[in-house]
């Protein structure tokens, strides 16, 4: 479904990413974790083009996200993003931020947005909070709106980038339940994240990624079982000493 070829980036001078490879199969679910400044947010970015890369290949479903004559808004329209910082439009209510892009992107009429925004409220569990806006929720519960969102889209895949890391403690579960739901229905996922305990639970995967390479990129029982690069156990003993 995804597939990465020796993908590199650089700011100016400084590279971001040095030849980046990997794959993920249709279904899978993929941690990619690591430091801060390992470069993780902007590999998964780069997947969907709201990064541009300047060496290497990125295919999704077959298509180029390189290629000067590849649609990406129209890529991006089948590929879920949800960020730290849920991005959700402040001055519409909740049910509106679903629709929004059923309507305008998708064609979809009114009704039927509407009833697609619903269901995707009641997976989540804030059907009752369909007409409220987003400053009026919890920052869970405006991340579960966000993984909404995406969903009505109807993704071939979703990306999700530091999805927990803006919420407070007693929030991040019932973002994460969502996530394994869906995880569980088979939705192919590339999770960037210092969850553990979820990548553990529901990853086929994992990625570590330090100074912008891909160190390690292994079954989760491999990453948590075997005896892996020096940096990978460094990041490895602190993140689960607690």
């Amino acid at each position: 479904m995804i597939e990465l070829k020796d993908v590199s980036k650089w700011y100016d001078d400084f590279q971001v990413l040095d030849n980046c490879s990997t794959q993920v199969a249709k279904g899978d679910v993929v941690v990619v974790c690591g430091p801060s400044g390992s470069g993780k947010s902007t590999l998964i970015k780069c997947v969907n083009g709201l990064e541009p890369f300047q060496k290497g290949e990125i295919f999704v479903d077959g298509t180029s996200v390189g290629d000067k004559d590849t649609d990406l808004p129209k890529l991006r329209s089948h590929i879920g993003m949800v960020f730290q910082n849920f991005e959700l439009f402040p001055h519409i209510s909740v049910i509106e931020n679903i629709k929004l892009a059923q309507l305008k992107v998708l064609g979809r009429s009114d009704q039927e947005s509407q009833q697609n925004a619903m269901r995707l409220l009641e997976r989540v569990g804030l059907v009752d909070q369909a007409d409220k806006h987003p400053a009026q929720l919890s920052g869970g519960q405006q991340q579960r709106v966000a993984i909404a969102r995406a969903l009505a889209m109807d993704p071939i895949a979703m990306l999700f980038d530091e999805p927990t890391s803006a919420l407070d403690p007693e929030m991040i579960n019932e973002v994460l339940d969502v996530m394994v739901e869906l995880a569980g229905d088979g939705m192919t996922m590339m999770v960037v994240t210092h969850e553990m305990g979820f990548a553990r639970r529901v990853a086929d995967r994992v990625i570590f990624m330090d100074e912008g390479r891909i160190e390690e990129d292994c079954s989760k029982d491999e990453f948590f079982t075997s005896e892996r690069g020096e940096r990978a156990q460094i990041f490895l003993s602190k993140i689960l000493q607690h």
